[in-house]
């Protein structure tokens, strides 16, 4: 919107508008905005969620957190709108990619949003069944195949996925050039929405996990997302896709916008969310960013650098896969108590300590992943 005016409209008239041609310009004011917006709102947003009685309910096992019950949850809503007006103001929104990292965002969140709500009107911690929201999480994940493969059709979106170390094996996610066979078509397409489901659908479960304790996941978001900002920028950005070998995203500059108003949204969150925490992101928030995040990933084609980017968000997924698996198996626990966090509040360690170590362990694994972009 604003960069419709003031850089297609204005700039032509008056040359110093031509700075809001710059991504890196709008980016930072993206960034601010998102972060004033979120701080100036956040009060407010509060005092509602506290008149309406939408109050966490916390799990009777989690015997260390029952003060923390009644505490205003569904604040990803916050989040949300900190992320989505600012990147309706500085972007091109004629740029396909922000509509579908748009809509990564708005239909995951729309997810936890009912998930919170039935939480809330059931006055327990147990809103949809896992199998409930899966399915619109896979519904989610298939839409925006289809928007993908709609930009695919159109020659904007190339499905080859960027591996780390490997500067040339670049594998398609349709795979039709390997197979060649029209009749193995389908095969292709299937392995490509099971492929964006494992990956959006696993993002967003991971920072679900992950919000467990006050500023934990947002606080790793943080990290995520400007990890994010960086590699969009790079993915669209000429000089830096040729010196790093990666696949040139003439459009991908458009989501560092996104991602900048992402990081700032999150930091303007934290300040309501950090221990004691006043307001809890809930699954709306958790749904959300995970939702964005993967889609993001998607879009620029660095899937599989995701898993060190939000290294320990996988870690927490994974903790409560192998303690649901090793149970079912063996009838006994891997760790205290899953997600990872909670096992460590068991043994002993300060939630504060918890979570500053998860962020020095997320901000290693973020530097790790960005330095494979050279490494290979």
């Amino acid at each position: 919107m604003l960069y419709w005016l003031l850089y297609e409209q204005i700039s032509p008239v008056f040359g110093p508008a031509r700075l809001f041609g710059y991504v890196t310009f709008r980016t930072a004011f993206a960034s601010l905005t998102a972060l004033f917006l979120s701080l100036f709102l956040g009060p407010w947003l509060i005092r509602r969620l506290r008149e309406f009685k939408f109050g966490q309910q916390i799990r009777a096992e989690v015997t260390a957190h029952q003060k923390k019950a009644g505490t205003p949850t569904m604040g990803g809503l916050l989040i949300i709108i900190s992320i989505v007006v600012p990147t309706l103001l500085w972007t091109n929104l004629r740029n396909p990619y922000v509509w579908i990292a748009l809509f990564g965002l708005v239909s995951f969140g729309t997810i936890g949003f009912f998930d919170d709500y039935a939480k809330v009107k059931k006055m327990q911690n147990l809103g949809f069944t896992a199998r409930k929201k899966f399915f619109w999480q896979v519904v989610a994940s298939c839409v925006i195949g289809v928007m993908l493969l709609i930009l695919h059709a159109r020659g904007g979106y190339d499905p080859a996925m960027n591996v780390p170390f490997f500067k040339t094996f670049k594998p398609s996610l349709l795979m039709t050039s390997f197979l060649g066979n029209p009749w193995t078509y389908p095969l292709a397409f299937g392995f490509f929405f099971l492929f964006l489901i494992i990956v959006l659908a696993g993002s967003s479960n991971a920072v679900n996990l992950t919000d467990g304790l006050d500023g934990l996941a947002i606080g790793l978001m943080i990290i995520a997302a400007g990890a994010m900002t960086m590699l969009t920028y790079m993915s669209g950005h000429r000089t830096f896709a040729e010196y790093l070998d990666l696949n040139r995203l003439p459009g991908a500059s458009e989501l560092t916008v996104f991602c900048g108003a992402m990081t700032g949204a999150s930091l303007g969150f934290l300040w309501f969310n950090a221990h004691p925490a006043e307001v809890f992101m809930g699954d709306v928030g958790s749904l959300a960013l995970g939702g964005a995040l993967g889609t993001v990933a998607v879009l620029i084609k660095q899937q599989l650098l995701l898993i060190f980017i939000g290294g320990v968000y996988i870690i927490e997924l994974m903790s409560v896969v192998l303690q649901v698996g090793s149970y079912k198996l063996r009838k006994k626990r891997i760790f205290k108590m899953a997600p990872l966090h909670h096992h460590f509040e068991i043994v002993g360690w300060t939630e504060t300590k918890i979570i500053t170590r998860f962020w020095i362990l997320g901000l290693i694994m973020a530097l790790c992943a960005l330095t494979t972009l050279k490494l290979r």
